[in-house]
């Protein structure tokens, strides 16, 4: 039997364990500014991650490594200015959390503090148990994410599908069930088989968002700008590009250049 839709104000880490009980699936992206952040609140977006993928497409580095916790906490800052109905989580940068429990829980606290975002975000399982730990018990809510962890690429030395191998599936549903019993309000699975993340979503009772990890979840994520099509160097199997924007930007902006040249632009109705 179905449920009907409940229409949420605003959400909350409450309203997606709602929403997963219910059979409504989460629909999560990526926002870092604060026009681009409006847009996607307008639209009807159920979470915005404030991602450190930052790192690559605003400031073009290869990999998400480099980003600071000032700059997450610059562009969180901006993307809260702009909502009104979207759960804003924010990553904890590389090195902010994976040492030290007592830094882990200072830079949530800067996080919730200096941008006002409602969650963090941290990659990782047993081994980072101790920051989570920290980090709840100061009232902050969590929000896991296993399997192809992009702080970790170094260690991986690939972006290739994780957990096909025995081993490191049954490693990452033990993963799972402990962020779970941590206090963990939701889990981000990112490319693993399909089969296993559809698993691990009907093992434990918090929310799974996947990226490249089938449709047996509870919700997907996807880079605003990779779905946008504004990257057309990006093209994994689980990205789908719902427009052109790098083929429609470039078009408008050669226009503008060849109206500009040609005296075209300004006409006589767009002057003062």
């Amino acid at each position: 039997m179905s449920v009907a839709k409940k229409d949420y104000k605003r959400i909350t880490t409450k309203s997606l364990i709602e929403m997963k009980a219910n059979g409504e699936k989460i629909s999560m992206l990526t926002a870092y500014d604060y026009t681009m952040a409006k847009i996607v609140d307008t639209a009807g977006i159920d979470v915005i991650l404030v991602g450190d993928s930052a790192s690559n497409v605003m400031a073009g580095h290869e990999t998400t490594l480099p980003i600071t916790l000032d700059q997450m906490i610059y562009h969180a800052s901006s993307v809260v200015r702009a909502i009104e109905r979207a759960l804003v989580v924010v990553d904890l940068p590389f090195g902010s959390y994976q040492s030290d429990p007592k830094e882990a829980l200072r830079s949530a606290i800067r996080i919730m503090k200096e941008s006002g975002g409602h969650a963090v975000k941290l990659e990782g399982g047993k081994e980072i148990k101790d920051s989570i730990k920290k980090i709840l018990n100061a009232g902050i809510p969590v929000m896991g994410h296993l399997g192809l962890t992009p702080q970790s690429i170094y260690k991986f030395g690939t972006y290739t599908v994780r957990a096909k191998e025995e081993e490191e599936a049954e490693k990452l549903m033990e993963d799972a069930k402990l962020l779970e019993k941590l206090g963990c309000f939701a889990l981000v699975l990112e490319k693993i088989p399909a089969h296993l993340a559809e698993k691990v979503a009907q093992s434990i009772s918090i929310p799974v968002i996947g990226i490249g990890a089938g449709g047996g979840v509870d919700g997907q994520v996807l880079v605003i700008h990779d779905m946008l099509g504004m990257n057309n160097e990006f093209s994994p199997r689980f990205l789908r590009r719902y427009m052109n924007l790098y083929e429609g930007m470039t078009t408008a902006i050669g226009q503008y250049v060849a109206d500009v040249k040609s005296s075209d632009f300004p006409n006589a109705n767009e002057q003062y």
